[in-house]
């Protein structure tokens, strides 16, 4: 896993919901291999394989929109990505730390997103 690879899966809420999280994080690491599409999946994931040009990641997400449902993020990979994907997404939802673990080179975080 390169240093700005991060994988994020979603659990709660439906795809626009997913939608919402990964445009949120779109400022920060750019566009993701493929957005959330699948409306009867319990479960979506999306993963992010570059950076988005630096004055984008000063303002990421401001315009990614509501939540209708809580949503449970996990983000997964290089500790620097995963603190600025936790940063982005707490700044710009109600975020609750649910935990997270870390490996040799790798972290993972989870978060609780409310509406």
């Amino acid at each position: 896993m390169s240093g700005t690879q991060l994988t994020v899966t979603l659990s709660g809420g439906g795809a626009d919901d997913a939608r919402t999280v990964v445009r949120a994080l779109e400022g920060t690491f750019g566009a993701p291999d493929e957005r959330p599409a699948d409306g009867n999946a319990t479960v979506h994931t999306a993963t992010f394989d570059g950076e988005a040009d630096a004055g984008a990641a000063d303002g990421g997400g401001q315009d990614a929109g509501r939540l209708s449902a809580p949503v449970t993020v996990t983000v997964q990979g290089s500790p620097e990505a995963v603190r600025r994907a936790s940063e982005t997404l707490t700044r710009v939802f109600t975020a609750r730390d649910e935990g997270a673990s870390s490996g040799d080179q790798e972290q993972e975080r989870q978060l609780r997103l409310e509406p």
